[in-house]
């Protein structure tokens, strides 16, 4: 397994893990259209393109034998009043490919994304993940985050709720 920094040519290659991953996740429990409006607005090449050439967010791939098969970002930027750590950064996205699931990869990711967000001066990691994703939060609990709030977040045209978590680095 290789984890690296995400690079201007992955447009593509991060354009279509994050749509398979997004949807194997969520279009079960999610109305087609939203789905398809969603994944259209954030997971497009020039989207990802974007996201790749802004300094505020950090996009780390793994990689095995060549294939990708999971990724995280990190960003900085706005942070909710409910996350009370100093000097707080965003795991915004963090997801690996449903056939790679209990390999040991989200946790070596995880500390992966903790690293980054240290090494860019931060001393709390927060993070949203959707209240109907069980699987994902036991996984947050398992790494240390807690709960502190949470927020909406707009999926096509349905409000939906996030529960925000935070962990000291």
């Amino acid at each position: 397994m290789k984890i690296r920094h995400g690079v201007a040519s992955d447009a593509p290659l991060l354009a279509a893990l994050a749509r398979q991953t997004f949807f194997d996740t969520f279009a079960a429990t999610n109305d087609a259209g939203d789905m398809a409006n969603h994944l259209e607005r954030a997971y497009g090449v020039a989207q990802q393109a974007a996201e790749l050439a802004d300094s505020h967010i950090v996009t780390l791939l793994v990689e095995v034998d060549g294939q990708a098969v999971g990724y995280a970002q990190v960003r900085e930027g706005e942070v909710p009043e409910c996350v009370a750590g100093a000097r707080a950064i965003e795991l915004w996205r963090f997801y690996v490919l449903r056939q790679w699931h209990g390999q040991g990869i989200a946790q070596v990711l995880m500390d992966r994304v903790r690293a980054e967000a240290a090494a860019r001066g931060a001393t709390t990691l927060w993070l949203g993940v959707w209240d109907q994703n069980p699987r994902a939060q036991a996984f947050y609990r398992k790494c240390g985050f807690v709960d502190v709030g949470d927020h909406v977040f707009l999926f096509g045209t349905d409000p939906q709720r996030d529960l925000v978590m935070e962990a000291k680095l």
